[in-house]
């Protein structure tokens, strides 16, 4: 199934102030908010609402906006069709403000039916087959895969899923593939029990997407931010926005924890990908400079900002020395 939704490329920075171009596209990785319906709360304490939201509130701090939101899966924790509908009312519009497609993926948590018909307005047999599209953003191409197994916590891809991925991949597309799926192939060196609920045969997986132009595998599932690779080709794995799990835990198979939520923001370049994890919490400034030096700086020559900047003895950083010392 196959979705347009190209945007125009987002807002250039107005100066380079290093060698590098700007990103060709910007997404922002979203994954596992788990909204639960009617405000209630996940184990009596978590407010995955609150999470989202907060996730979408730092998305609109970020320059250069992002042209796609692309969320990895588990977007209800229940598959309540009410909190579909609540995903589609806090994010939209946020996504129309920042002018980027939105991209939903199948998780473990989700059930196609509701999902279907919620995020899609999708019902009858379509709705219970795997819910994989296709989107077109500004050339890069977006394949959201449904690895969900109905009933069952661990995933799959079936021998027609692979087949029907295989042909999409067959013709290039202009900016190349990201793949979009909820259980990540990836090894699990902190939480090997979560083993028992990966992706399986992922060698399957592996000789679909070698050769071909993906550039990128995103997912999520195991709540905390993670990077590895696949067939040649890296893969990023977000954090959630609801709680996560705990890589050091004290005498636990497995922990999850009320902290550390996060996103990931992935800028595309002709060459290369850069992933930065954006923190949900708020942390207490300790040093900085307003947003209007970067005009400040853009009206220098490249030269003028080196000496500023880079010299140890300008009066910048001195002044921020000085501020340092006296608290």
């Amino acid at each position: 199934m196959s979705e347009s939704t190209s945007q125009p490329a987002s807002a250039s920075y107005v100066v380079a102030f290093g060698q590098h171009p700007d990103p060709t596209h910007t997404i922002a990785h979203l994954s596992d908010p788990h909204l639960l319906a009617g405000g209630v709360r996940q184990y009596g304490v978590v407010d995955p609402e609150a999470g989202l939201v907060r996730a979408l509130e730092r998305l609109e701090h970020l320059r250069p906006a992002p042209q796609a939101l692309v969320f990895t899966g588990d977007l209800a924790d229940k598959a309540e069709p009410e909190a579909y509908a609540r995903l589609r009312a806090l994010v939209e519009p946020v996504a129309q403000r920042l002018g980027a497609a939105v991209v939903w993926t199948m998780g473990n948590h989700d059930e196609r039916e509701p999902y279907a018909a919620g995020l899609f307005d999708v019902t009858g047999p379509a709705a219970a087959e795997p819910q994989d599209r296709v989107h077109d953003v500004a050339g890069l191409r977006v394949v959201a895969l449904d690895t969900s197994v109905p009933g069952y916590h661990h995933g799959e891809l079936t021998s027609d899923q692979l087949a029907w991925l295989a042909d999409v991949l067959a013709e290039p597309a202009a900016h190349g593939t990201v793949l979009a799926l909820h259980h990540p192939p990836i090894p699990l060196p902190l939480m090997p029990a979560g083993a028992i609920i990966e992706l399986l045969d992922q060698e399957a997986l592996a000789a679909v997407v070698a050769g071909t132009d993906v550039r990128l595998v995103l997912g999520g599932h195991y709540h905390w931010t993670s990077w590895s690779t696949f067939a040649g080709v890296p893969v990023s794995v977000a954090s959630a926005s609801c709680y996560t799990s705990d890589p050091a835990p004290l005498d636990r198979l497995v922990s999850g924890v009320d902290g550390h939520q996060a996103f990931t923001m992935v800028h595309l370049y002709e060459d290369r990908a850069v992933h930065t994890v954006v923190p949900l919490a708020a942390a207490p400034e300790v040093t900085g400079h307003p947003g209007d030096v970067h005009a400040q700086l853009a009206a220098l020559t490249p030269e003028e900002r080196r000496e500023l900047i880079s010299r140890k003895d300008s009066w910048l950083n001195a002044e921020g020395e000085d501020h340092a010392a006296r608290g």
